[in-house]
């Protein structure tokens, strides 16, 4: 049961990003540039931390989120949001930071919590703008990201905290964007 988990996790990390391709071509969503750079390279040293840490099934979420932020990361490029602005800049030497700290332990555990630390930072450059801009997000690739970290924890199998920590954060990392897009959907409305 744990191995379907797994797959429906990867399943769901590959085909959210269907929808937004879809808007990002159609000119309806613009991807944050720094968050998506952030999370492909985080993406990897979780994929690794975890691997280094015993994960299997649940590796499958870990994996093809990288693969998919990747292939957003790379639509960006040409079709995205933000970039040398002073709240990106200052977001990606935090995050610079935040690998240099990872480098120096050489521990999985530590690294995965700094990994967090510094996911965080692209999750607020793309709260910010989903809230400022809630029309250029899709909102179901959010929800179905949230849900890939949802049977990416179930993947687990047991109570690890390591290695359930990260799918538990991307699961509300991926709420408070869709909250933001919600609210500034809102707000936007009352104007």
């Amino acid at each position: 049961m744990l191995q379907v988990f797994g797959y429906v996790s990867a399943i769901l990390s590959i085909i959210m990003i269907i929808p937004y391709i879809w808007d990002i071509l159609h000119k309806k969503a613009q991807p944050e540039r720094g968050s998506w750079l952030i999370w492909t390279v985080l993406g990897s040293i979780s994929f690794f931390s975890q691997m280094a840490k015993g994960a299997t099934y649940s590796l499958w979420f870990t994996g093809t989120q990288t693969v998919a932020v990747l292939i957003i990361l790379l639509f960006s490029i040409k079709y995205g949001y933000g970039g040398l602005a002073k709240r990106d800049t200052k977001a990606l030497i935090g995050a610079g930071v935040g690998l240099v700290l990872w480098y120096l332990t050489k521990e999985a555990a530590i690294a995965l919590f700094i990994v967090i630390m510094v996911d965080a930072i692209g999750v607020y450059l793309t709260t910010i703008k989903s809230y400022e801009h809630p029309e250029s997000e899709t909102l179901t690739m959010w929800l179905m990201s949230s849900a890939s970290g949802f049977f990416g924890m179930l993947a687990v199998g047991g109570f690890n905290p390591i290695l359930l920590l990260y799918p538990f954060y991307i699961v509300m990392a991926n709420l408070v964007v869709v909250a933001a897009i919600l609210l500034g959907r809102r707000n936007f409305k009352k104007i």
